[in-house]
C-alpha cells in the first residue's frame, strides 16, 4: 500500500521555493538576453551570412572552454541544415590540426570576451592561410573583434549566475546567434525539409524516413529519356524484343509518331506471343497490349503502387496531359525507392 505524502519541513519549502524562484529568474534574464541580440541585428549579420554563402570551401567553428561546445553544437547544426561545417579545437589548432583550414573557408571564432589567448594564437594563421573569420564575442573593442572580417555582437547585460561569473546567458546568446546564422543560410540555399531528412537517414526524427519515402512523387523515381525502352507502331516483334533487353524494365512502351503511348508490349505478352508460333517479324501493332495502364508524374509514388497492385502488373508508363510518353517505372524502381 503505498504511503501518505509527508509534508515537507517549514524550511526546506522555503528553500524549494527559493530553488524555483531563481530557476525562473535565470530563465528569464538569457530570454532577455536572446531578445536584446534580436533587437541589435544589423547589417553585420547579413554580411556574416554572404560570406559563409559566397564561401568556397567549408566552414570551420572554434572556441575555448565553454564557448568550445558552444562551437561544436553550432557547426553540427550547420552541417545538418546544409552548411558544410566542423569545429576544430583552437589548442589542438596549434598542434596541427590548423591543416583542415584552407583558403576559401570561412573560419567563426567564438570567445565572449574576445581574448582567448588559444584563438588569439591562430588568428594570424588562419588568415595567413587565406580564411576569412567571423567573430562572435560580447567585446567590441577586443582583439578578436578587431582583427575578423565580421564581428557578430553576443554581448549580453548579466549571466544568469548569481555571482555574474559561470557563462550561462553568454552561451546561450551564442549559440542563438549560431542558430539564426545556420537558419538564414538555409533559407538562402532553398534548403527543404527533404533536403533535412537526407541529412538524418538514421535521425530520431518521428517517422522521418518512412514519412520522406511515402511523399515520393512519381517524377522522383521514375525513369526518364533513354531510360525508357519505346519504340514505334508499325515495328517488327523482333524490334520490340532488342528494345527490352536494352531497357531492362520487362516492357517496352509502343508510341506514334507524336510520342503519345498506343500501347505496351511486355514479358508476359512477348510469352504468350511465342506460344502461338507468332513470327518476330510480325507487326507489334499485333500483339501488343492496347490502352495500358499510365499515370501522371504528379501523382505520389504510393499512388502507383495501388494502380500495379489493383491492375496486377509490374510496370506502369508515365505521360503528359497529352498522353506523351515521359517516363516509366516498376516494382524494382519503387523498392529501390523504399516505397514499399
Amino acid at each position: 500500500m503505498a504511503k501518505a505524502a509527508v509534508p515537507f519541513p517549514k524550511g526546506e519549502r522555503r528553500a524549494k521555493q527559493g530553488a524555483l524562484d531563481l530557476a525562473r529568474q535565470v530563465l528569464g534574464i538569457e530570454a532577455d538576453a536572446v531578445r536584446a541580440l534580436a533587437s541589435r541585428l544589423d547589417e553585420r549579420f547579413l554580411e556574416a551570412v554572404e560570406l559563409i554563402h559566397a564561401r568556397r570551401g567549408r566552414v570551420v567553428v572554434s572556441g575555448i572552454g565553454k564557448s568550445g561546445h558552444i562551437a561544436r553544437k553550432i557547426a553540427s547544426t550547420m552541417a545538418s541544415t546544409g552548411t558544410p561545417a566542423y569545429f576544430v579545437h583552437p589548442a589542438e589548432a596549434s598542434h596541427g590540426d590548423l591543416g583542415m583550414v584552407e583558403a576559401g573557408d570561412v573560419f567563426i571564432a567564438i570567445s565572449y570576451s574576445g581574448s582567448s589567448s588559444e584563438l588569439l594564437e591562430i588568428v594570424p594563421l588562419v588568415k595567413r592561410r587565406g580564411a576569412k573569420l567571423i567573430a562572435i564575442t560580447g567585446k567590441k573593442d577586443s582583439v578578436l573583434a578587431r582583427e575578423a572580417d565580421v564581428w557578430l555582437d553576443a554581448e549580453v547585460e548579466k549571466e544568469g549566475c548569481p555571482h555574474n561569473l559561470a557563462p550561462t546567458a553568454s552561451t546561450t546568446a551564442a549559440l542563438a546567434l549560431g542558430d539564426a546564422l545556420a537558419i538564414a543560410l538555409l533559407d538562402a540555399r532553398g534548403f527543404s525539409a527533404a533536403d533535412f531528412a537526407d541529412m538524418h537517414p538514421r535521425g530520431g526524427l518521428p517517422d522521418q524516413a518512412r514519412v520522406r519515402h511515402a511523399y515520393l512523387r512519381i517524377n522522383s523515381v521514375m525513369r526518364e529519356g533513354t531510360e525508357v525502352p519505346r519504340i514505334k507502331t508499325g515495328a517488327t516483334i523482333r524490334q520490340a524484343v532488342v528494345e527490352m533487353s536494352r531497357g531492362r524494365m520487362g516492357m517496352t512502351a509502343i508510341v506514334d509518331a507524336a510520342g503519345k503511348v498506343k500501347g505496351i508490349f511486355t514479358d508476359g505478352d512477348l510469352r504468350r506471343a511465342l506460344e502461338k508460333s507468332t513470327a518476330l517479324e510480325q507487326r507489334i501493332d499485333d500483339v501488343m497490349t492496347l490502352d495500358p495502364r499510365t499515370v501522371r508524374q504528379e501523382l505520389l509514388a504510393a499512388e502507383a503502387v495501388h494502380v500495379m497492385e489493383e491492375s496486377k502488373i509490374n510496370q506502369l508508363l508515365v505521360v503528359d496531359e497529352h498522353g506523351a510518353l515521359i517516363g516509366a517505372l516498376n516494382m524494382h524502381d519503387l523498392f529501390r525507392a523504399k516505397v514499399i
